[in-house]
């Protein structure tokens, strides 16, 4: 279990490396628009959705340590960038993969850390995967 929470808290953070792609990708309008869609339908998500949460979040917490050790190591503003850039594709890469898009997958990510009960069932499974 605590093996699973620093993975979790590592996918958390890859989450909002994402986030900040995923916002930087949509105009402010967009964003703004999807804000409360996301916050509506925060208790609305299936089982299914978050097991693909659950799973897609080890995946990319082994890629954000994977990448954390690789950023540490770049040297240079240009590089460190190319590395943040590479990564945040590799995690929505990971997230598409999972049937999820990166909107709902954030928005799970908020709700788990609002919902403790939610929190322990996205645990579960994923320690049953």
């Amino acid at each position: 279990m605590p093996r699973f929470t620093a993975l979790f808290s590592a996918a958390l953070l890859a989450t909002g490396l994402m986030a900040g792609t995923a916002q930087a990708q949509q105009s402010t309008d967009t964003a703004q628009s999807q804000a409360p869609s996301a916050e509506s339908q925060a208790q609305d998500f299936s089982d299914q959705q978050l097991q693909q949460f659950a799973d897609a979040s080890q995946e990319i917490a082994v890629v954000s340590q994977e990448y954390t050790e690789r950023l540490q190591s770049a040297e240079g503003e240009k590089a460190q960038q190319e590395v943040r850039a590479e990564a945040n594709e590799k995690m929505i890469q990971i997230v598409e993969n999972s049937g999820l898009d990166v909107d709902t997958f954030n928005a799970i990510g908020q709700a788990i850390q609002q919902n403790p009960e939610m929190m322990q069932r996205v645990q579960k499974m994923a320690s049953q995967s």
